[in-house]
């Protein structure tokens, strides 16, 4: 469910324990919550409120002004990066479902947030190749499928300041990264993007151990 650890080793008594000493969701983030939590077992696609709530701060720490994300669902991430930016901020959200992000549009009207959010319904990767090659972004949020992630990685990459950010979502995958055994698709792609990421000597990153796991990428 939406509100469930996304961590395979953290306790809801742990999760509860993390969200309630840090920076707890509002109104609107809980009936955001509960509202995704409806949709069922897709619902899990949503971000954890602990991640959340880092991810708003930091985008204030790095001064994050041009922000774009691949993968947006029913917002709560955008949401939140969108609270970390400053009134002349932007945030570019690349998404192919018209049902799921309608959600969030509502949201972020409710947030005081829509006129920092551009939402383009289409591809990610047409998107990204559509926009202009600058270095422009300040950081770059990579939620979507997982095979994708590379071509992602490289186009937002290209368009990343120096000292600019990427963070990548599910990088743990459920602990299915620590299994010899597991072989599917998605766990396959995950795997090869950490060890991409790991090997590429234009960045420094780790991986934090919040939510599913989450790269911290630096470009150099």
């Amino acid at each position: 469910m939406a509100d469930a650890p996304k961590s395979f080793f953290l306790s809801p008594e742990a999760q509860a324990y993390l969200v309630a000493q840090g920076a707890a969701p509002d109104e609107v983030q809980q009936d955001l919550i509960r509202e995704t939590a409806a949709l069922g077992g897709i619902s899990m696609m949503q971000i954890s409120p602990e991640q959340g709530a880092f991810m708003t701060l930091f985008t204030r720490l790095i001064g994050a002004r041009r922000v774009v994300e691949v993968g947006t669902f029913t917002g709560y991430s955008a949401l939140c990066i969108a609270r970390g930016l400053p009134d002349d901020g932007t945030l570019l959200c690349c998404d192919v479902s018209e049902e799921w992000t309608a959600v969030g549009r509502r949201v972020w009207a409710r947030a005081g947030v829509a006129d920092k959010i551009t939402l383009e319904i289409a591809p990610a990767l047409e998107t990204l190749r559509a926009l202009p090659p600058d270095p422009v972004f300040d950081l770059g949020f990579i939620d979507a499928d997982k095979p994708s992630y590379p071509g992602y990685y490289e186009e937002i990459l290209a368009r990343l300041r120096p000292n600019g950010v990427i963070l990548v979502d599910n990088v743990l995958w459920g602990g299915a990264v620590l299994d010899p055994a597991a072989d599917d698709e998605n766990t396959r792609a995950i795997k090869a993007f950490n060890e991409m990421v790991a090997a590429d000597d234009r960045v420094e990153s780790t991986i934090l151990a919040l939510g599913d796991g989450l790269t911290v990428a630096r470009k150099r």
